[in-house]
């Protein structure tokens, strides 16, 4: 289908999970597009299990795909802000949709089963 970064994608479906797929990518930009504009120390305090190390390198993959925007001011102490793109900003239905149905199966089957076995 299409290669980026050197890396081949068999479908549409491969591409965008490769973009916003792992365990940190998509709370990033939950936060960013319901939250807006984030400096770095506001999104390690909202998801406070990432590592620092993690944290950079989840941003920095973002930000080379375009997805988000990350703006650096000149002043002491350094000051960076992270923001979603327009491109990141389409993804915000998507990740909504998910919510929505993760919040559905939590509520009609996973609290079935659990009711279930007790």
């Amino acid at each position: 289908m299409g290669h980026l970064c050197n890396k081949t994608f068999n479908c549409e479906k491969e591409l965008t999970l490769s973009i916003i797929g792992g365990k940190w990518k998509m709370l990033i930009l939950w936060h960013l597009g319901k939250e807006g504009t984030k400096r770095f120390g506001e999104l390690k305090s909202l998801i406070p299990k990432i590592t620092q190390r993690m944290l950079v390198s989840q941003l920095r993959e973002l930000e080379e795909d375009l997805i988000i925007h990350r703006e650096v001011y000149p002043v002491v102490p350094p000051k960076v802000e992270y923001s979603l793109t327009k491109r990141g900003e389409t993804l915000m239905p998507i990740l909504d949709s998910m919510y929505e149905w993760g919040k559905d199966y939590m509520e009609n089957v996973m609290n079935t089963q659990t009711e279930s076995i007790q």
